[in-house]
């Protein structure tokens, strides 16, 4: 069975982790929101990105799930003692992340092709694909004006009330090559415990991927649990938008793009629910505490792929 998985944030890396364990490499394409990058320092930051491939290296800081294990901080140290912007901090072990990405953008590399060559140097195995080469970035539309995603999620902590986001230049923008060849190839696409709003929305208006997607299972596994985001503010925004956070919730926002969808056993009370419209649930332990925890629910979320399938015929491989 092939697999195109949809990720950003620290939730999303953990279940692309799990199926990296749990499936063959060659037949897992990971496709990561960009729409959280910016220029700091004068350094292109891909913090999505570098948190799923630190992740599949097995390189990240297992406490915090983003940047570097056993990291330094020598460099913010000195900006701060000189009085420089340190709101975004950057380990010295993944400063030097940023400064190879930049000098090869600036010499005219892709970002794909960057990120290709960075997964072979940390041995990572699956195909992992930022959504686009071009800059797309979050805009957060808050009680406080319009906000670039890093500074209402960082610098501002998320505290900002939020009404809307957008992403600017998406119309004009492309996924990178392989994206849609990936998905027409594909037998399911699943969306990782993601943001629905900041980091699956983005990819999914790139232009053409919802056309993509149009004949191929879709199965979602839900970021929020208990009514609350295991990490990030993706329960704050739903109350802001007025809506209630839930798994139901979450279902609601991708309903038509679902065939099944993935949910805590906390939440079990939604499942007629989300049964009635038509989406298949499956009920299990979705909070990933260890590295086995994400490879279990991988597998789960696999074995309810392959039963989707059956009727079309899709068998495993």
């Amino acid at each position: 069975m092939k697999v195109v998985a949809l990720a950003g944030g620290v939730g999303g890396a953990k279940l692309a982790h799990g199926l990296a364990l749990a499936m063959p490499s060659e037949n897992l394409t990971i496709v990561v929101n960009t729409g959280d990058d910016f220029e700091h320092f004068g350094l292109k930051i891909s913090p999505d990105l570098d948190t799923v491939c630190y992740t599949l290296a097995g390189l990240a800081n297992p406490e915090t799930g983003w940047g570097r294990v056993d990291e330094s901080w020598n460099a913010m140290d000195s900006v701060s003692q000189l009085g420089g912007a340190n709101w975004f901090n950057l380990g010295d072990r993944d400063l030097g992340t940023h400064l190879e990405r930049t000098r090869r953008l600036n010499l005219g590399h892709s970002l794909s092709q960057i990120t290709t060559d960075f997964c072979e140097a940390w041995g990572i195995a699956a195909k992992v694909l930022p959504m686009s080469d071009d800059t797309v970035p979050t805009i957060v539309i808050t009680d406080e004006g319009e906000l670039p995603f890093q500074e209402y999620f960082v610098a501002r902590r998320c505290e900002p009330q939020v009404s809307a986001f957008r992403f600017e230049g998406v119309e004009q923008a492309a996924p990178v090559p392989g994206i849609l060849e990936a998905i027409e190839a594909t037998d399911v696409v699943i969306f990782c415990p993601s943001n629905p709003w900041v980091s699956i929305d983005p990819i999914l208006a790139l232009p053409g991927l919802r056309k993509a997607m149009a004949d191929k299972p879709v199965v979602a596994v839900s970021p929020i649990i208990g009514g609350q985001a295991v990490k990030g503010p993706a329960a704050k925004m739903y109350t802001e938008l007025g809506i209630e956070p839930s798994a139901l919730a979450v279902a609601q926002h991708y309903q038509n793009e679902l065939s099944g969808f993935v949910f805590d056993s906390v939440d079990e009370r939604y499942y007629s629910e989300i049964e009635s419209t038509d989406i298949q649930p499956l009920v299990t332990n979705t909070l990933m505490k260890s590295v086995e925890d994400r490879q279990h629910l991988a597998e789960e979320v696999l074995r309810f792929c392959e039963e989707l399938l059956i009727p079309s015929g899709v068998g495993s491989g």
